[in-house]
């Protein structure tokens, strides 16, 4: 296992070069000038203007700024933005939000997610299936801003049951925005869990169990359960990382000063190395998730073995 955990870990070495480099390409070819932009309609001699160029490397060659980024990164410096601060500083003092919202939203579709996805399969064909797989097609078929404006004039407003926005009420403030960015994930989820138990209830390994007398409650806990989760740790090792990317939305509904307005406050203000910054965190996001996932591929699954 600790081979595996190394060699994926020097794999992942050119992942992360690779999707750095064509995030920090793609942010950079952005037509603009963000150093005029800092002054706005101000007029600025255009030797300081070089000078704050020649500072943040803005003359150099791309492979030359991507080269001394990527030093710096791996020496724990994301950069600056215009104004002197550390990126580093400001992806800490918003991180913690995102985070808390996606944790928020990971537990919601997986508790929620997965019970659904049971019952539905364990009921294929009775009500409490169509009830299921016609509630995740009105729940994917619904955009995340449409549906955080109506939780909010709902429970916020209508029926006061939970804080419509900011951060006042403490975790209470994360279960509406969190349910609102679950809704689409949960939605898969379900599906997911619904069709691989279905997929393994039909299995010869199944049948052999009850066969031999074997509980049905145990047959499909320890064992049908156990195999139909295996896609859908497949989907929610992408899914974090699909929550903190997808928070930009939704904590622009509900007013949450969290990575999703940050970057959107830096793409305002074309600030580039912020937006870059904050993707780079996003990528060793993925990459460590995908990472855990391929090791609880072996804890469901005991055939599974890595050396």
């Amino acid at each position: 296992m600790g081979r595996y955990v190394i060699r994926r870990l020097i794999q992942a070495i050119p992942v992360f070069l690779g999707a750095t480099f064509l995030i920090y390409a793609a942010v950079f070819a952005i037509p603009g000038d963000p150093v005029r932009a800092l002054f706005g309609e101000r007029q600025v001699a255009e030797s300081t203007l070089n000078a704050i160029r020649e500072d943040f490397n803005l003359n150099d060659p791309l492979l030359v700024q991507y080269g001394k980024y990527i030093q710096g990164v791996f020496q724990g410096d994301l950069g600056r933005n215009f104004r002197g601060r550390p990126v580093w500083d400001i992806i800490t003092s918003a991180f913690p939000v995102t985070l808390r919202l996606a944790v928020t939203a990971f537990s919601i579709e997986i508790v929620i997610g997965l019970i659904a996805g049971v019952f539905a399969g364990l009921g294929r064909g009775r009500f409490i299936d169509n009830l299921v797989r016609v509630s995740t097609i009105f729940l994917v078929s619904i955009p995340v801003f449409v549906l955080g404006y109506t939780a909010q004039l709902l429970f916020g407003v209508e029926l006061r049951l939970l804080p419509i926005a900011g951060l006042r009420d403490g975790w209470l403030s994360y279960v509406m925005p969190g349910f609102v960015l679950a809704a689409g994930s949960m939605a898969y989820i379900t599906r997911l869990a619904r069709t691989s138990l279905v997929e393994n209830l039909h299995a010869d390994y199944v049948r052999t169990a009850t066969a031999k007398g074997l509980p049905r409650s145990r047959v499909i806990g320890r064992h049908t359960l156990r195999n139909s989760l295996i896609p859908v740790i497949t989907y929610l090792g992408f899914n974090l990382g699909e929550l903190m990317v997808g928070a930009i939305v939704t904590e622009g509904v509900f007013n949450l000063p969290g990575i999703g307005r940050a970057t959107f406050q830096a793409v305002l203000a074309q600030e580039n190395s912020v937006v870059v910054g904050v993707v780079t965190i996003l990528v060793m996001v993925f990459i460590v998730s995908t990472l855990l996932v391929d090791l609880l591929y072996a804890v469901l699954d005991p055939r599974i073995r890595y050396e």
